[in-house]
């Protein structure tokens, strides 16, 4: 009953139509993903615009965060992509108004993606997307020189990784084709037809167009300088033949419960350890090579957005720039010597030793520090700086509630900032433990984010951030005033429950996604594929 001798057939060969060499780049690709309708995006139109009003008046929908959303201005809604943010009215198509725990205010409509009763669960894009571009890292090409700038070496490493895991992916494909479906049907005696479609389903299909779709990549692929690439075109050419995962995640738990009920089989068992040994692959049981389609599909858009990450994080320098020229009495070095990220901002309560007197600040979390600012007592949207923190040099400790014994205060919703020998030591108080809870998983990510520019070699030149700091200065003359104000301020101040103006000043606005693009229906279709859609 053991598999004969492998076969070493050449008859499946790479489909030879050729492509159009100008279809589109990755920000094509971006656009696509970005206003896609129904799974990542929101609709759009008069109609669908009342049918979403009539679902916010009821209570039934909600909306998922696809992007970090981190703003300097009290009346918009910060959060964090994944975040669930409750609509409360969304008459205007660009900017609705939402709560998020206690905190309400606007935010842009095409952040988040709208989710009925909860029913659909939400991916957790970047979070995965780390784990699993490790796996890729150790495959990568190596450096491409100390002369490459941040932006191209970033993209670069992407690419490569695209590349090489497409490559490893068309083995792991061949694999199975060759090394047990062949064998299977060798075995009349074990397997029907119609098991072998049930365990395998159109897996053959799926080798056949990734072959063609790895052609179409390796001909966009510049070995020499891979940041210059422009492997999207190929993404938006292939659109339609991804649906072809369609039918193969759809048959996925089948396989599942087909291969349970042979592997309680001993000659079964045997049989597919046999396949597995012949063909030289890895020591992953059956189960696990099926389930590589399903994890495939479902990366492509990981890997995407990963690449034009990098490409939006070093358009926000202009924007921390002009956030900084619009604070008064600016002390030390620019914010840009150090940092290029926001993460998180809000209001927290600052206790200092030792007269342990409670200061409310407004707080600003970039990588490698924490800056604090005081608003004016009149003018809330003028902001003076206060100092700041060096976040390498710093360890948050949570405060359990009741009377501390370094400030002899008693502490609500308290948390520390702590340097390592003890001789500096910040208590900050949020008004409730939901916003607590927030700051502490800021915290978290700016190590976080902090790690792994380390690990990537992410940095700002020196021309980058000069130019950035030269373009806020000229956005501020000398003699006028440097408030972070907006022309609908003082009326969003005077109504309970404002209206939002036709125009609102980007330039304002620390947002970090993209703007709106055209609409597409590819990753609509990609997201069509997986199985465990609700």
């Amino acid at each position: 009953w053991l598999p004969g001798p492998q076969s070493h057939d050449q008859s499946n060969t790479i489909d030879k139509s050729g492509l159009a060499d100008e279809v589109g780049s990755e920000d094509d690709l971006y656009n696509e993903f970005r206003s896609s309708s129904n799974r990542f995006g929101h609709p759009g139109g008069g109609g669908e615009q009342l049918a979403i009003n009539e679902l916010i008046s009821d209570g039934s929908v909600c909306a998922e965060a696809l992007w970090d959303h981190v703003t300097m201005d009290d009346q918009e809604l910060g959060f964090k992509a994944g975040d669930v943010i409750e609509v409360v009215d969304a008459t205007n198509k660009e900017w609705w108004w939402g709560r998020v725990l206690d905190s309400e205010g606007w935010f842009p409509a095409s952040f988040v993606r709208l989710r009925v009763n909860q029913d659909e669960p939400m991916e957790e894009y970047l979070a995965h997307l780390d784990g699993a571009s490790e796996g890729g890292r150790a495959s990568m090409g190596g450096p491409l020189g100390p002369g490459l700038p941040c932006k191209e070496q970033m993209r670069a490493n992407v690419i490569n990784e695209i590349m090489n895991t497409e490559r490893d992916y068309i083995k792991h494909l061949k694999d199975i084709c060759e090394g047990y479906i062949k064998q299977c049907r060798k075995r009349t005696d074990m397997f029907t037809e119609e098991q072998l479609r049930t365990i395998f389903g159109n897996i053959d299909e799926l080798y056949r167009f990734q072959k063609k779709f790895l052609k179409a990549l390796e001909k966009k692929f510049n070995k020499d300088h891979p940041h210059l690439s422009e492997i999207g075109s190929c993404f938006l050419e292939h659109q339609t033949n991804f649906q072809i995962y369609s039918e193969y995640c759809n048959n996925h738990p089948n396989a599942c419960v087909q291969l349970s009920k042979l592997v309680k089989i001993k000659k079964y068992v045997f049989f597919f350890e046999a396949c597995r040994l012949l063909q030289k692959m890895i020591d992953i049981s059956l189960d696990g090579f099926l389930l590589t389609p399903v994890q495939k599909i479902c990366k492509y858009p990981l890997q995407l957005v990963y690449l034009l990450k990098g490409k939006r994080r070093l358009e926000n320098i202009d924007k921390i720039a002009q956030w900084q020229s619009s604070i008064e009495d600016w002390e030390g070095e620019d914010i840009l010597s150090r940092s290029s990220d926001l993460i998180f901002s809000g209001d927290l309560t600052k206790i200092s030793q030792p007269q342990a007197k409670g200061q409310q600040r407004m707080f600003f979390l970039f990588d490698h520090q924490l800056v604090f600012c005081k608003k004016d007592l009149l003018r809330r949207d003028i902001l003076y700086y206060k100092g700041r923190l060096d976040m390498d040099q710093m360890q948050v400790v949570d405060v359990e509630d009741g009377k501390d014994k370094d400030f002899t205060v008693s502490v609500k919703n308290g948390l520390k900032l702590c340097s390592p020998g003890g001789e500096e030591v910040q208590l900050l108080c949020a008004k409730k433990p939901e916003q607590k809870q927030r700051w502490l998983r800021a915290f978290a990510d700016e190590r976080e984010q902090v790690q792994h520019d380390l690990e990537t070699g992410f940095t700002i030149t020196e021309v980058q951030k000069k130019q950035a700091m030269l373009n806020a200065s000229k956005s501020h003359p000398t003699g006028k005033p440097k408030a972070v104000t907006r022309p609908y301020y003082d009326f969003l101040l005077r109504q309970k429950h404002p209206t939002l103006p036709t125009s609102l000043p980007q330039q304002q606005v620390i947002m970090l996604a993209e703007p709106k693009r055209k609409t597409s229906n590819f990753w609509h279709n990609i997201g069509r594929l997986t199985p465990f859609k609700k």
